[in-house]
């Protein structure tokens, strides 16, 4: 039985896909791994790349675009290992990164699960762990990112003052978190009612409501090219976060779910199916 499992769900990112299992492959890490792409019925040719570059990574066809979470799940149950690494398509892994999480969570008994720090291409930080998603934390860490990116140099140094520093968190962000599969199973693997976004928090929640501990670990970096879906697909992402958003509120804020719903529906941001 391999000591990790490295769970990797792809939809049309052929070349970011070539790119992420490239970086765990020169080199490998040190544990023993076993590497699965859960591809959610792309048509670019990537499952047939994988089979061909990498012979050694297993490649399971949803057949559908079955979204992030449920694909997670079926990644994680044809897999057997201690531990598990969801690692989005889009990222790039240093040389013993994954080696360091590893030891980092070992580390902690009492923590279930650990996040990287994640940078982009450019080496700009991205917010990528923090507290529990409510109606005015939400607000403070959107507006937060947005003045960071501006530049904005008393957000810049408060944001990069917190990411310097290793703790526990309510939640990390789920492009790269690695966790004990025996925490994962108790908390019921990833709601497969989150398609796509907030899925990450939630999963933290469910661990932290089982007594256990989300560990932000901040000496250690993954690149992330975030927003490739957004990209490819901008209004379906769009529908995405908010569905996600409203299934969000309405698990873990269900009083402020109307609310939610009809500013979304004012502002005409509400998906049709909801």
């Amino acid at each position: 039985m391999a000591d990790l499992a490295i769970v990797i769900v792809s939809f049309n990112a052929r070349d970011d896909l070539a790119r992420a299992l490239a970086s765990l492959h020169d080199p490998p890490p040190l544990l023993s791994t076993d590497t699965v792409v859960v591809d959610n019925d792309s048509h670019d040719g990537s499952a047939a790349m994988v089979r061909e570059r990498w012979p050694g990574v297993r490649v399971i066809e949803a057949g559908r675009n079955l979204g992030f979470s449920r694909a997670n799940n079926l990644g994680i149950r044809a897999t057997a290992s201690e531990l598990v690494l969801l690692l989005n398509s889009d990222t790039i892994v240093p040389a013993g990164a994954i080696d360091l999480l590893a030891a980092d969570l070992r580390s902690h008994a009492e923590a279930a699960a650990v996040g990287p720090r994640l940078v982009g291409e450019d080496g700009r930080l991205e917010i990528s762990w923090g507290r529990m998603i409510g109606p005015f934390t939400e607000l403070v860490q959107k507006w937060q990112g947005r003045l960071y990116d501006r530049g904005v140099a008393l957000v810049r140094r408060s944001v990069e003052r917190r990411a310097s520093r290793a703790r526990n968190v309510d939640w990390v962000s789920g492009a790269c978190l690695m966790v004990r599969r025996a925490d994962a199973e108790a908390a019921g693997l990833l709601d497969e009612r989150f398609f796509l976004y907030t899925e990450d928090v939630d999963f933290c929640a469910s661990l932290r409501a089982l007594g256990r501990k989300v560990r932000y670990a901040s000496h250690i970096r993954i690149v992330h090219a975030r927003g490739r879906s957004r990209r490819y697909d901008p209004r379906a992402a769009s529908a995405a976060y908010r569905r996600s958003q409203l299934a969000f509120y309405a698990k873990h804020h269900p009083a402020w779910a109307p609310i939610l719903r009809l500013y979304l529906t004012v502002r005409g941001h509400r998906p049709m199916d909801q």
